[in-house]
Formats: structure tokens, C-alpha cells, sequence
């Protein structure tokens, strides 16, 4: 079966594309301000180093490509992609690991499809998962948040641990901390009462510390671009909408050993998944109907991962990487009938 595949944003003039993106920006800056505010300057140099790199690297392949630069790297389409990242990564991630990172959601995911309008996956979501894949040790390796560990952490200390590494001290190492998704996991997997896990410093008042309220900021930016028309309804509503119900089932069913609804949806990335990432306008479906099938199957897989799932205790990025992969199939059949079309 052949599947028809648009590019996108075909119809969009570079100016209004950039507006487009620019709002997106403007979106993201409530959580990430208050991610800086919990993790410190690792943030600001996640982000400083990943928009480098997928500026730099976006160029590059422009270059090779004997494409224009000022039209591509004006759209902001790689700025976001490297906001994303960064957002997505432990904080005070070294050097390399956000450089493998671009690169795979640039040159990888991005550039050699085609560039903008022609990837099928989701490009952060791509340098994500590869770094998740490749580097578990470093991927898992966050810090407490400031009202813990974090305030004795300052720029000079950034420098130190984003460009030669951690110390191998137990002072340094007293500084790290499981995410509360995977203490849950790992803290279930040994048959401890969720109760008990859910009283370590790692979690707060409805969900993980800080994380509830980086989760909350995501929430407002998303619910503005809602209100621009930036975004439709569709996705972040039907995604939140069937994760809450299906974490309510187990929940209900068990609430000794399965979180709240209320846990998984301000935990880890899902609120910016919802609205930032799983509405990616080129790789997610594009009709009314898809993107509701689209969004509740991420929200299924995210599910899946996070409870049954072997090692990756959110499971965010997989999951809007695999429905990725069933947007043509999605789209094919959930096509609006045309009106006037002659029957086959």
C-alpha cells in the first residue's frame, strides 16, 4: 500500500513560519524558567550548549546540501529542536553527550530526510532515545533540586562538570538522585508499598519535587498556544485525557502499587510531551480524527513504559517516537471525505 506524504509547512511563507516557531518559544519559557529556578545553571548550559550545536550543525548540512543558511536557520525549526533537548536532559549534561545528541536530532532525524517538513520522526525525540540508549549512565544522572543540593552548585562548578566531568567523590555523588519515576520503579520492582517510596525528599506535594511545578509552567505555555491557535485541542487533551484514565483503572484497582493519575500527569515529561512535543506539526497526524488516535496511543505507550517497561522509567520520547512511525497508516484512514469526489 502506497502512503501519500505531505511536506510541511508547504503553504507558510519563511516570515510567518518563524512567527510560528517564535510563539512556541514564548511558550516554553514559564518551564524552563522554573527548570532553571529547581536545577541552576545546568539548565542555562544544556540550553546555551544544545542551540549551539543545532544551529552549528543545521548550517553545516545547509552548507553540504547547497541550501540557502538565512531562510533555515531563521525559522527557529533548530532552536526549538535544541531547546527541547536540552530541556529533556539531566541537568550539567557534559559537552559531548548534547553534541550527539544535536547531532542525531539534526543530521540524523532532520537533514538527511530532507530537512524541515520532510522528517518523520521527531528530531529532539531522536537525539533523545539515542542518548538514552547509548549513555543510561549519564541520562539518569540528575541532581536534587535547589532547595537540596543545588544552591552550593555554582557557574564555576558548572564549568567544571559540563567540561571535564564529575568528580569522583562522595560529595559529588551525594549530590545525585534517582527521578521519581525511576524510584518508583525500581522501588516496586523490590516489592516496597508505593506509600513508602513516595516519602523520600525526591518527591513533593503531587508529584515529584520541583518536577510537579516545572510540569505546571509547561501546562500554561501549552494552554497559550492553545489560545494563539498555535496548536489545536486535539492532541495535549485526548494524550492527558487517556493517560489519567488508564493510570485512574490501575490506580483504582491498586492504589498500594500504581501511582495516581494526578502523579503521572505532572511527573517526568509528560505535560511537555503533550503540548510541545507530541504536536510536532510535520511528524504527528494532521486530521482531526488521527490526531485523537495518534495522541491516545502515545499516551498508551507512555503507560506501558512507565510501569511494565524494562529500564526507562518515563517513557515519554519511545512512545511519541513509535505512534510516529503509524501517523501515515493514521492519516491514510482517518481522511475527511471530500465532498464532490468521484467514487472509486
Amino acid at each position: 500500500m502506497q502512503f501519500e506524504t505531505e511536506s510541511f509547512p508547504k503553504s507558510i511563507d519563511n516570515s510567518r513560519l518563524g512567527q510560528l516557531m517564535r510563539e512556541v518559544l514564548y511558550a516554553l519559557v514559564p518551564g524552563t524558567l522554573l527548570m532553571i529556578w529547581f536545577f541552576g545553571w545546568g539548565v542555562i548550559s544544556n540550553l546555551f550548549l544544545a542551540i549551539l550545536f543545532s544551529l552549528s550543525l543545521e548550517a553545516i548540512m545547509l552548507k553540504l546540501r547547497k541550501r540557502p543558511l538565512r531562510p533555515f536557520l531563521t525559522d527557529y525549526s533548530a532552536v526549538i529542536t535544541g531547546w527541547l533537548l536540552a530541556l529533556s536532559i539531566p541537568a550539567f549534561a557534559p559537552w559531548w553527550l548534547i553534541l550527539i545528541g544535536s547531532f542525531f536530532a539534526i543530521v540524523i532525524a532532520k537533514q538527511l530526510y530532507g530537512g524541515l517538513g520532510y522528517n518523520p520522526f521527531n528530531p529532539a525525540m531522536v537525539g533523545y532515545v539515542v542518548l538514552l540508549v547509548s549513555f543510561p549512565v549519564e541520562m539518569v544522572n540528575w541532581f536534587a533540586p535547589v532547595n537540596n543540593s543545588m544552591a552550593s552548585i555554582g557557574f564555576t562548578d558548572m564549568l567544571q562538570l559540563v567540561f571535564t566531568g564529575m568528580p569522583d567523590t562522595p560529595e559529588w555523588d551525594a549530590m545525585t538522585m534517582a527521578t521519581p519515576l525511576d524510584t518508583l520503579k525500581i522501588g516496586l520492582g523490590l516489592d516496597k508499598p508505593l506509600a513508602e517510596l513516595t516519602q523520600g525528599k525526591s518527591f513533593g506535594v503531587l508529584a515529584g519535587a520541583g518536577w510537579e511545578w516545572i510540569s505546571l509552567g509547561y501546562l500554561c505555555g501549552g494552554l497559550w498556544m492553545i489560545y494563539r491557535k498555535i496548536i489545536s485541542w486535539h492532541i495535549p487533551l485526548t494524550l492527558l485525557a487517556t493517560l489519567a484514565l488508564i493510570s485512574a483503572i490501575f490506580w483504582g484497582y491498586d492504589a498500594s502499587t500504581h501511582s495516581s493519575p494526578l502523579f503521572h500527569l505532572l511527573a517526568g515529561g509528560t505535560m511537555l510531551g503533550a503540548f510541545f512535543i507530541a504536536t510536532d506539526p510535520v511528524s504527528a497526524s494532521t486530521t482531526p480524527w488521527g490526531k485523537i488516535f495518534y495522541a491516545a496511543g502515545i499516551a498508551f505507550f507512555i503507560y506501558l513504559i512507565r510501569v511494565w517497561g524494562s529500564g526507562y522509567p518515563d517513557g515519554v520520547g519511545f512512545a511519541v517516537l513509535i505512534m510516529n512511525m503509524a501517523v501515515p497508516l493514521i492519516d491514510y484512514y482517518t481522511r475527511p471525505k471530500v465532498f464532490g469526489e468521484a467514487r472509486e
